[in-house]
């Protein structure tokens, strides 16, 4: 597939027409990152901002004392870093690559020309961009206001809703992977999914997982109690 078509696949830019779409591609840099490979680190100037064409980049903050905290994975067709590239500031976060990744890159600058260029270039962004704020304000309320039992109902079930919704996923992130995101410790997690299982309330293999019982998993989700 040519870069023409990845880029229009983009949800960013969908709907853009064919001159459009050459425009931007015109100034895409395509590169490669291997597994563990640093994207960009926190405090380095955004010079511009990155989509994910396959494999996957992990957003993450670092503690003085070297905790790393999970805040996203940015999977194909995500883009990531446009917030300070915007606003002429610097990254507020690591991203790293958790495989090997082809990574399409925007310089700041000569993207804000397309757009001063072309305004509805930035419509179509801004209307990306918001849909995808309100799917992480929502993830947020649900992994962090919660104990470590909820928030891994809360995945489960978002897992579950992202893909074809059967009840079938599977845990495409180690369980160190997980536990970041959600805050714990890869033994917690261990013990809560085997806890979920010998109640019923999911199946595992492996890292393939089946849903048997969503309404304890979203009672769960909501504050119900769970004992591991």
């Amino acid at each position: 597939m040519g870069i023409v078509d990845l880029v229009s696949e983009i949800p960013l830019f969908h709907g853009l027409h064919g001159e459009q779409l050459e425009e931007v591609v015109d100034i895409v840099a395509d590169q490669t990152f291997g597994r563990g490979q640093p994207v960009f680190s926190e405090g380095e100037e955004a010079a511009g901002f990155y989509v994910v064409v396959s494999g996957r980049v992990k957003i993450f903050k670092l503690s003085s004392e070297g905790k790393e905290q999970i805040l996203h994975f940015a999977e194909p067709g995500e883009s990531f870093g446009e917030v300070p590239m915007f606003a002429g500031g610097r990254f507020p976060a690591h991203a790293e690559s958790i495989e090997k990744s082809r990574i399409f890159f925007f310089p700041r600058a000569v993207f804000l020309e397309l757009i001063e260029k072309d305004p509805s270039l930035a419509m179509n962004m801004l209307a990306e961009l918001s849909m995808r704020l309100r799917r992480f304000t929502r993830l947020v309320e649900e992994l962090s206001l919660k104990e470590v039992p909820g928030r891994l109902a809360a995945y489960l079930l978002y897992l579950n809703g992202r893909g074809d919704g059967s009840g079938d996923l599977e845990l495409d992130i180690t369980k160190g992977q997980l536990a970041g995101l959600l805050g714990t410790i890869p033994e917690t997690i261990s013990r809560i999914l085997g806890k979920m299982s010998s109640l019923g309330f999911i199946r595992v293999r492996g890292r393939r997982i089946t849903l048997l019982d969503r309404q304890s998993l979203e009672d769960l989700s909501a504050g119900g109690k769970f004992i591991i």
